[in-house]
């Protein structure tokens, strides 16, 4: 088992079975395929442990997304534990905050100038990450795969099922 929680089996910790052509699912466990190497890979290097939660917000950020109450939205805790996590992350250099220029009531959220040599190990890394992906699956089928996920899937439709 890894430490993500899920088996290679493709069954949930607990052992309840899961269906296996549930796109969501493999599409999480590919991510924390990824968080995982590249946590290693960071621990490897020197750096301080870093979050899930922080290693999300890292990426959130790198999408644009950078309103902590959008940050807490997409990360799915309160506004208060984003907060308290953005302040550790101040403390520890990696982003500033400061108020909104299009709405002094909000606050944005960035990288801080002190944080590049990090960023710039977490791209190589995952650089390498991919490359290694793509020695274990073939270079078409990385490719394929890239292409699909970065492409515009449209606004989440509304499922409307029948109810039971």
């Amino acid at each position: 088992m890894t430490r993500s929680g899920l088996r290679d089996s493709g069954r949930l910790r607990d052992g309840v079975p899961v269906q296996a052509s549930l796109l969501m699912l493999d599409v999480m466990r590919a991510f924390y395929w990824f968080d995982e190497g590249l946590q290693a890979a960071l621990r490897a290097r020197g750096w301080e442990p870093i979050t899930r939660t922080q290693s999300m917000t890292f990426a959130n950020l790198a999408l644009g997304v950078t309103r902590p109450a959008e940050l807490a939205r997409n990360l799915g805790v309160s506004r208060q534990a984003v907060s308290k996590m953005l302040q550790d992350m101040v403390e520890r250099g990696w982003v500033e905050i400061r108020p909104d220029p299009a709405d002094r009531r909000a606050s944005v959220v960035s990288f801080s100038a002190s944080s590049q040599r990090l960023r710039d190990d977490a791209v190589e890394i995952l650089a390498g990450l991919d490359a290694v992906l793509g020695e274990r699956i073939g270079a078409d089928r990385l490719a394929d795969l890239q292409a699909t996920l970065g492409s515009d899937w449209g606004a989440p439709p509304e499922i409307d099922l029948d109810p039971r």
